[in-house]
């Protein structure tokens, strides 16, 4: 009876503790609203929480499609994650300072020797570590273009230049790849001679491009054009042209870190593992 009773309540306890977990977690409540639903002290709901193990997802391994990109939740606290979105599941997750070609190859060795060889992979076009999956497809994804595109000329620009080739860039999604082509090559001519303008510094004599802003968004749809229509060329393999499925992992963890700030950093290590390892 004894041994009965105390299963029962330890049953009990660890079912409360869930409960309590899964509400802080996936409901963003905070220590003070639970305490008082509970009506028990935030002492104690800080131990209910902190007694929570998270539960592991195990994945078999297979051949993978995937998507890695890293994200910052400050000027050196970041995580590399690699994430097989057909799977709906993140492979690797790692805790990083700052975002290196490195980082992502480790990631690939990693997984690799978990079992996962991948078949493709989507990017967000950061220089050389597309060297690192040279011997896949590799799509460059299409949000950090749009982003990229719109750093270099704002959300609205002036130069009707400039909105042309916003424009341009914004039915990326809706285009094949000739259509788009084309459509950059005759934007080119018309504004070529526009590019090539120059200013002079009167006093000192030195010159620079007057549009520069404007050259670089140019180039950098140059530079990734080989990898912007990578998924429309591997049909079997379904490859995303974004990274969103990743994304929106990231934008909901960083919102809960914000719920939760004044966190211990083993529970803040906790919440991430709970979020991304799902």
């Amino acid at each position: 009876m004894v041994c009965n009773k105390q299963f029962q309540n330890s049953s009990n306890k660890n079912r409360i503790e869930s409960i309590i977990w899964k509400e802080y977690v996936y409901q963003r409540q905070t220590i003070g609203y639970l305490s008082a639903k509970y009506k028990k002290s935030k002492a104690w709901i800080r131990d209910r929480i902190n007694n929570v193990l998270v539960k592991k997802h195990p994945c078999t391994p297979r051949p993978v499609v995937v998507i890695a990109d890293v994200t910052f939740f400050g000027r050196s606290s970041g995580l590399c994650v690699i994430r097989a979105p057909h799977l709906k599941k993140n492979l690797y997750i790692q805790e990083v300072r700052n975002e290196s070609v490195e980082i992502y190859r480790q990631g690939r060795i990693a997984l690799e020797k978990q079992g996962y060889p991948l078949r493709a992979i989507v990017l967000d076009g950061r220089p050389g570590v597309r060297q690192i999956f040279s011997d896949m497809p590799v799509q460059m994804c299409h949000f950090h273009q749009k982003q990229i595109i719109t750093r270099y000329l704002t959300n609205n620009p002036k130069l009707q230049a400039s909105r042309e080739l916003k424009m341009l860039t914004r039915d990326l999604c809706e285009t094949s790849e000739e259509s788009f082509i084309a459509t950059l090559d005759a934007w080119h001519k018309q504004w070529s001679a526009f590019l090539k303008e120059r200013t002079t510094d009167p006093t000192t004599g030195e010159w620079h491009y007057t549009h520069k802003r404007l050259r670089s968004a140019y180039r950098s749809l140059r530079l990734n054009l080989p990898y912007l229509f990578t998924y429309k060329k591997y049909p079997e393999l379904n490859i995303p042209n974004t990274t969103n499925s990743l994304d929106g992992c990231f934008a909901y963890l960083k919102e809960l870190l914000r719920v939760h700030r004044g966190s211990t950093r083993s529970l803040k290590n906790k919440i991430i593992e709970e979020v991304l390892g799902r």
